[in-house]
């Protein structure tokens, strides 16, 4: 099932794949995600958004500070469509990866693994919704935790689908997808700052945990709740 916000998407994605590449002096003319990628270069795994001035981004990204305001009032603005920006590419990650499992094993481990794969990788975008989750302004986590639902309605989608595969049923699956998503966003939070090899122990716990959540779900007794 397509989610409302396939359409940007889509468009996101097409423009995040396509190289961004930084050349001497100032630039006549910017992109948007030129802008998200001089961004992204000098928040690092601990600096917020909210940390950083116009004139540092404009001068990351090699244009004049007047440049800036062609696409964003301010750097709150850029950071608002940074964070959904940076979801809908990983949602498309985990959204690919999914559809790949064909039982429910394979789609925590699948999800899971893409999701150490995105922090060992380092691109910004899951450091940067971990990161202002938890430590942003208010107006930051709203947009994170707006993320947040898309990815727990995605999960609840999927995991439908695979309990009708296996001939299965979980209660409440809503509530199911949230704990799920909240468990990996939480270790996500814990891990950030280990380092690699360090991130495999938590990452095959919370997939032990998430199979817990999912045995439960399949045999609760709504009577007894």
């Amino acid at each position: 099932m397509k989610t409302s916000n396939d359409a940007n998407l889509n468009e996101l994605l097409e423009v995040h794949e396509k190289p961004i590449t930084r050349t001497a002096g100032r630039k006549a003319t910017i992109t948007k995600e030129e802008l998200f990628q001089a961004a992204l270069n000098l928040i690092g795994p601990e600096k917020s958004i909210s940390s950083l001035s116009l004139r540092e981004v404009a001068r990351e990204a090699g244009i004049a500070p007047n440049s800036f305001y062609r696409h964003f009032k301010d750097i709150d603005e850029l950071a608002i469509e940074l964070i959904e920006r940076s979801g809908l590419v990983l949602r498309q990650i985990l959204l690919e990866a999914r559809m790949k499992a064909s039982h429910q094993s394979s789609i925590i481990r699948t999800s899971v693994e893409v999701f150490i794969e995105q922090l060992n990788a380092d691109e910004g975008n899951l450091s940067l919704l971990l990161r202002e989750g938890y430590t942003g302004s208010k107006s930051y986590k709203h947009a994170v935790e707006h993320q947040l639902n898309y990815f727990q309605q995605e999960l609840q989608e999927d995991l439908i689908r695979l309990e009708r595969l296996n001939n299965s049923k979980l209660v409440h699956p809503d509530l199911v997808s949230k704990a799920i998503t909240q468990l990996v966003f939480n270790m996500g939070a814990k891990v950030i700052d280990m380092k690699p090899t360090e991130r495999k122990e938590a990452a095959e716990q919370t997939m032990i945990m998430i199979r817990m959540i999912l045995s439960g779900a399949r045999h609760l007794d709504e009577t007894k709740i």
